[in-house]
């Protein structure tokens, strides 16, 4: 097995097409003819007669024959590389509940984020304002498909049943989920609760980065 070291570095792929069927397969055949992993994809205006198909793909050299032979296709318009969302955005931290809760974990999550990424990090932070356990429980399972997302942040002052039951679930399925102190029983379903928002945004942030020495799984502790 060789070392990870040596794989070729991922590359991004921006190709510019007329919509219609059998495109998408079209474009994934020829990735898959010069042995390219394909770790994303993202189709940007699917509705309109031209759309953007963007791939990320690892594991080729032959990115400059894949570019040639997807311009042959009749299909395609033009086709650009480009960066990775992950060199560019990289991890994501997802911050969910209510707007005043939302708004002081990501002060701290975002002054922390910068910290690191002025160290080489990338490091982004989405929040969505929700409220309502349905809501709010379909927000968390959807968590896990996002792409790069490593951390969850809970932040409101009420959560629980169908919410604690999302966030066993993506736990499950290795995401960190960090949790205000708060009333239900959501912080009883967390891998950590913390009192302070703020610093409970930067304790998410200094769980997922690479330049920090922070390790949720060694404290002694889970409750701050």
């Amino acid at each position: 097995m060789s070392e990870p070291s040596s794989a070729p570095e991922q590359v991004g792929l921006v190709v510019e097409v007329r919509n219609g069927p059998g495109v998408l397969h079209s474009l994934t055949g020829v990735i898959f003819r010069y042995g390219g992993d394909i770790t994303s994809v993202a189709i940007l205006d699917s509705d309109k007669p031209i759309a953007s198909v963007f791939f990320e793909i690892a594991g080729v050299d032959a990115v400059a024959k894949i570019e040639e032979e997807m311009r042959g296709l009749e299909a395609v318009i033009g086709v650009a590389r480009t960066n990775t969302l992950q060199k560019v955005y990289g991890k994501r931290l997802i911050i969910i509940g209510g707007g005043a809760q939302v708004g002081q974990v990501a002060i701290g999550a975002i002054s922390e984020a910068d910290r690191h990424n002025i160290r080489g990090e990338r490091i982004s932070v989405d929040t969505i304002p929700l409220v309502g356990e349905r809501a709010l429980a379909d927000a968390v399972r959807a968590v896990v498909r996002l792409p790069r997302a490593k951390a969850l942040v809970l932040a409101g002052s009420l959560m629980g049943g169908e919410i604690e039951a999302a966030v066993r679930e993506v736990r499950q399925k290795g995401l960190l989920v960090i949790s205000l102190n708060m009333a239900g029983s959501v912080p009883d379903a967390a891998d950590l609760v913390v009192t302070d928002p703020v610093q409970a945004g930067v304790m998410a942030v200094m769980a997922i980065a690479d330049t920090a020495t922070f390790n949720v799984a060694r404290l002694k502790t889970r409750m701050f």
